[in-house]
Order: structure tokens, then C-alpha cells, then sequence
């Protein structure tokens, strides 16, 4: 049985050792992805770097047209690839801004209202504002990694119902959500708070030989 997929109870293992050992074992088959921004989903408060790769909250409302993609609730923006099956492994920069929520989100998430963004909405996230560091749950659960990591590892493992979230620094186990059926497309999630840039950056899952590259056209 392979820890990564959930198939047993990660509390029995040390979080270093899962990190390492667990997507070693699956290393021939996560495909690691070099994400980039949804512009037609970002919110218009969201400034989109031209490359793609960077996203932050500027607090200026812009003049764009609401497609049906738009997030015109909370300042969120998705990435551009979708995933329907397998296991995927991406990077997030960051360190600088104090107030963030990255993750996974599905298809049908709610884009123009303020629900709680939680698993039940659609959303596989965690959350940290100033010194607050939190699973995206109803109630919040708290988050004990200290510090707060600078770079933030997601994999995902669709068949398996999976969303974990590293200390890319560290190789450290953050959160793992489990238990899930997932029946349509996900796509990154990305919720920039402050005036900093959430960055994707591309990194190899610790402990992972080749790997395959997955990048948007």
C-alpha cells in the first residue's frame, strides 16, 4: 500500500519520511506541473503577471468582462490545466505575503458568491493570514508548521481522492486531505490576499528521479 494515496492513516508516519519515501515510490507516474494563470478566471481585483506565473491582490477594481469562468466573489484565479485523473505535484512561492489561500478547486466551485470555500464548496486549500496557519475547513484546523513555510508543495492524487501540501523548504508533510471522490476537473487554486505575488515555480517533488513535465500550450 502506498501512504501517498491515503491508504493508510498518515498520523502513524513521520512527515519527512512520507514526503520522501511516499513519492519516490510513485515517481514514474506523477507528472509534475509547471502551472500557469487562468486570466479569464481571475478576479478583477487580481493583477496576472504577462508571463502567467505570478498572481497578487492590488485592491483596484479593473473593468473586465464577466465571463462565466470570472471569479466575482472572493479574489481567486485558477490555473490554466485541469486534471481528471492521475497524480500531479506543483510549487507555490510564497514567502513575503502574510495573507493567502492555495490549493485545489473543482470545476463547479461557486465564482460569484462568498461561500466558505471549504471541501464541502468545492476547494482543497490552506490558509494563512499574519500568524494564523490553517486547513481550509469548517471550522478552521490549525496548521502547527513553524515557521510558516516560504514555498508551498500541492500533490494531488485523483484516483485516490488525495490533496497533500508540503514545506517545499523543509520536505515536511503540512496537511493531507483524504476520503474524497473526485468526479469532475481540478484545477489549482490560488486566493492572493495582500499586495505580494503568489509565484508558481517549478521544482521537482523531493526524493523523485524523472518525472514527467506537464505545461500548458
Amino acid at each position: 500500500m502506498l501512504v501517498v494515496d491515503g491508504s493508510l492513516p498518515i498520523e502513524k508516519f513521520d512527515r519527512t519520511f512520507f514526503y520522501n519515501m511516499a513519492l519516490r515510490e510513485t515517481s514514474d507516474i506523477i507528472n509534475r506541473v509547471s502551472v500557469t494563470l487562468d486570466v479569464e478566471t481571475a478576479h478583477a481585483w487580481l493583477e496576472v503577471s504577462e508571463d502567467r506565473k505570478r498572481v497578487r491582490c492590488t485592491g483596484t477594481e479593473r473593468s473586465l468582462p464577466d465571463t462565466g469562468k470570472r471569479f466575482t466573489g472572493w479574489w481567486c484565479v485558477l490555473g490554466s490545466e485541469g486534471f481528471t485523473s492521475g497524480r500531479h505535484y506543483w510549487e507555490v512561492e510564497v514567502a513575503g505575503s502574510r495573507v493567502w489561500s492555495l490549493g485545489v478547486a473543482a470545476e463547479s466551485v461557486e465564482r460569484k458568491g462568498r461561500v466558505i470555500l471549504t471541501p464541502e464548496t468545492g476547494v482543497w486549500s490552506i490558509w494563512r493570514q499574519d500568524d494564523e496557519f490553517d486547513a481550509d475547513t469548517d471550522p478552521l484546523s490549525p496548521l502547527t508548521a513553524r515557521p510558516i513555510p516560504g514555498r508551498v508543495g500541492v500533490y494531488l492524487s485523483y484516483e485516490s481522492g488525495t490533496v497533500s501540501f508540503y514545506d517545499a523548504d523543509t520536505k515536511s508533510h503540512l496537511h493531507t486531505f483524504t476520503g474524497n471522490k473526485f468526479t469532475e476537473k481540478l484545477y489549482p487554486f490560488f486566493w492572493p490576499c495582500d499586495d505580494n505575488w503568489l509565484r508558481n515555480c517549478s521544482g521537482s517533488a523531493p526524493g523523485v528521479g524523472n518525472v514527467n513535465v506537464g505545461r500548458v500550450k
